[in-house]
């Protein structure tokens, strides 16, 4: 059973979409989506410094890009393709990633989506000073209500440990003075206080934008980080995409279904790490793989080869090829 996951903001580093371009037709195929979204992607993945890709305007079309580029790589969506997943998910923006590759938005829709999603956060962010810190260890109910004591959002329960507070620069600042009891406190590289209340004016935009998006039913499970539910219509996956801009993810629910549903092995796309690290301390046992350059295609294919479930045991919509609009 192989789940293929995406990553969200903060996983971007300067140059990663480099040794990507490289590979046959992909330059061509990024700078068709630059096109599409007003960004030159390729020079935000290869040229550009750590505080250029740290805008959320940017960042955010930049991962959905080189998620969508390197499964595209991996080669597993073909009808009859040799490991297909049984399940896709992502974590915060990563969920539109994961809505792509799962047929529920084509790839212009989805990074269109997103490109509106990161301009409208960031305009939200600007508004108040705000960031996002990620909290590690501590027992998770007492660091929850340490957070909400100081006025912090818990946006992000990552399970593992790790839980991410949210709020304005003086609130973090609070945290960072007063740590909860055996934690510690890590800022994170994001220029807002994403999934709280401080974003509402983006879910507004966002709401505008959904009634101009062709959207289809999920070609094979799709699991949401809102609650860690598989979501079987395409109107609720983009219903749950709107609403999650101000509302928590909860990475700890998805595990929870990947463990439910007997999944053996998780495949990260790029930029990957966050989130296999997250799977080796909760899932033990399950295989993981993180795909950091072309290099770990060969390892990821003999993976989801030997991981995924057999085409007959699968919903026969598993069988189609998510739509290219």
């Amino acid at each position: 059973m192989l789940v293929l996951v995406a990553p969200g903001q903060g996983a971007q580093a300067p140059g990663f979409l480099t040794p990507w371009l490289d590979l046959p037709g992909a330059a061509d195929r990024v700078a068709g989506w630059s096109d599409a979204v007003g960004l030159d992607l390729a020079y935000y993945g290869t040229k550009a410094d750590a505080d250029e890709i740290r805008d959320t305007k940017v960042a955010q079309p930049l991962l959905v890009a080189a998620g969508l580029l390197s499964a595209g790589e991996l080669g597993v969506f073909a009808p009859g393709a040799a490991g297909r997943p049984d399940l896709v998910a992502g974590h915060s923006v990563g969920e539109i990633t994961a809505a792509a590759l799962a047929g529920v938005l084509g790839e212009r829709d989805a990074l269109a989506f997103t490109a509106t999603r990161g301009r409208a956060m960031a305009e939200a962010a600007a508004v108040t000073e705000t960031g996002m810190a990620a909290v590690l260890g501590g027992d998770p109910d007492a660091v929850v209500a340490h957070l909400e004591g100081l006025g912090l959002t818990p946006a992000n329960i990552n399970g593992a440990g790790q839980i991410v507070a949210a709020g304005t620069a003086e609130q973090l600042a609070a945290l960072a003075a007063d740590p909860p009891e055996k934690a510690r406190v890590r800022p994170l590289q994001v220029a807002g206080a994403f999934h709280t209340s401080h974003m509402a004016p983006a879910v507004a935009a966002l709401e505008a934008l959904a009634p101009s998006l062709a959207v289809s039913d999920p070609a094979l499970p799709y699991v949401s980080n809102a609650d860690g539910q598989a979501v079987e219509k395409g109107a609720e996956v983009l219903r749950r995409l709107v609403a999650q801009v101000s509302g928590p993810v909860r990475w700890d629910l998805c595990m929870e279904t990947f463990q439910r549903r007997g999944v053996t092995a998780v495949i990260e796309v790029s930029p990957g790490g966050t989130l296999v690290g997250l799977a080796k301390r909760a899932l033990p046992g399950v295989r993981t793989l993180a795909l950091k350059t072309p290099d770990d295609l060969a390892a990821a294919r003999e993976l989801a080869a030997q991981a995924a479930g057999p085409a007959e045991d699968r919903p026969q919509r598993a069988e189609q090829e998510p739509p290219q609009r």
